[in-house]
């Protein structure tokens, strides 16, 4: 489904500000998997999503999203292809605007508007359908601004809206990192069920190393612009937190900075 060759990408380059983001990184990830993506601060995940989203074009190397090479594709013309969601639960939806005209246009995503009413009848049967399966009372609330939502029912919202018309890849940018431990839990356990009700080939990218274990069937840690660790199935679930560390120590002989979010 995704398929990276030989990316490289710098920022400032020339400048005493260069950065080295992606270090000739290859990868293929097939259809229906779930990765999780690791790595330190500056190890080049957010920058693999750019990549792929289309938020920067690499300098050199080609991007592939089922067959198609969208190399030069610009992110919007991507937006048909890849949903996205962000660490920010204000990112992805407007606040202004009701519960069930975020929910319409996202169901419009990547197709052609015209001047027919924005919210139907069968619509908002389906948006109450769906609000019901998150058991946040959301499918009552269909007329309330969704600014005034939690972070935690604003990013599950926004996890639902993100694939009501299914996307061919999702990301995930630490959409979690933002909300407490017991609401992060709960969007985690949201996110598994979607992915997995959908066979959804998903990238998530994240700092806490037992939810890299943990969720998804393949874990990649990255440092500076590189893969240096790649693992999947069973090698994956009997995965410990020492074991990643230690991993981490081996390939680079330095040792990874150890913070209460890479443990938590």
């Amino acid at each position: 489904m995704i398929v990276l060759d030989s990316i490289v990408k710098y920022f400032h380059r020339g400048s005493v500000n260069e950065v080295f983001a992606l270090n000739n990184l290859s990868l293929t990830i097939g259809e229906g998997e779930f990765v999780s993506v690791i790595g330190s601060n500056g190890a080049g995940k957010s920058t693999l999503l750019n990549c792929i989203a289309g938020g920067f074009f690499p300098d050199s190397g080609t991007v592939s999203i089922n067959g198609l090479d969208v190399t030069r594709w610009p992110e919007y013309k991507r937006a048909g292809l890849i949903a996205r969601v962000f660490q920010d639960p204000l990112l992805g939806t407007c606040p202004s605007a009701t519960i069930e005209q975020n929910m319409a246009l996202a169901i419009r995503r990547g197709r052609r508007r015209g001047l027919a009413p924005g919210v139907r009848h069968a619509d908002r049967e389906r948006f109450r359908r769906e609000l019901a399966q998150l058991g946040l009372g959301l499918e009552d609330r269909l007329l309330d601004k969704v600014g005034l939502l939690s972070g935690g029912q604003r990013q599950a919202l926004t996890m639902l809206m993100a694939t009501m018309v299914r996307p061919e890849v999702l990301l995930l940018d630490e959409h979690i990192a933002a909300l407490d431990p017991k609401t992060a839990g709960q969007i985690l356990l949201l996110t598994r069920d979607i992915v997995a009700g959908q066979r959804l080939t998903t990238l998530m990218i994240t700092h806490n190393m037992k939810h890299a274990i943990a969720f998804g069937d393949r874990l990649i840690m990255l440092h500076q612009g590189r893969i240096i660790f790649d693992v999947a199935g069973d090698d994956k679930k009997n995965l410990t937190v020492a074991d990643l560390l230690a991993r981490f120590y081996q390939t680079q002989g330095e040792e990874l900075a150890l913070d209460s979010l890479l443990l938590g």
